[in-house]
């Protein structure tokens, strides 16, 4: 139960959503037994983000929130995939995009809570 929520210093439309959605749904399947069926993505474009103490160019903050990954099993390649498609759909620079990590340890989900030392 991936949440991936990604924040932009530029507009996103509507076809640039999309195509960063669905190819976000296929990258996450690099973390095992994560996929698209329980992905939850969030985007906000025109953030005021500043790095370096400089904001003239495009820059992207992505947390990802996985749940039950305490190891990390295939972040690497997700971080590579993910600043991919960012780079290729928005045209931000490489060392523009910023991923954050975060374990997800209980969910609520459907009415259930779900934690990860029961299943």
């Amino acid at each position: 139960m991936p949440f991936i929520k990604t924040k932009v210093s530029c507009e996103i439309d509507k076809v640039q959503e999309e195509e960063i959605k669905s190819r976000i749904g296929k990258a996450i399947e690099l973390v095992p037994g994560k996929s698209e069926e329980y992905l939850l993505l969030e985007f906000e474009s025109d953030c005021h983000l500043w790095l370096r103490g400089d904001n003239s160019e495009p820059i992207a903050y992505i947390d990802a929130a996985i749940f039950g990954n305490e190891p990390h099993y295939g972040y690497d390649k997700f971080t590579a995939k993910v600043t991919e498609i960012i780079s290729d759909v928005l045209g931000i620079a490489h060392d523009h995009i910023y991923i954050k990590y975060e374990d997800i340890i209980s969910w609520g989900v459907n009415g259930m809570y779900i934690d990860r030392n029961i299943y």
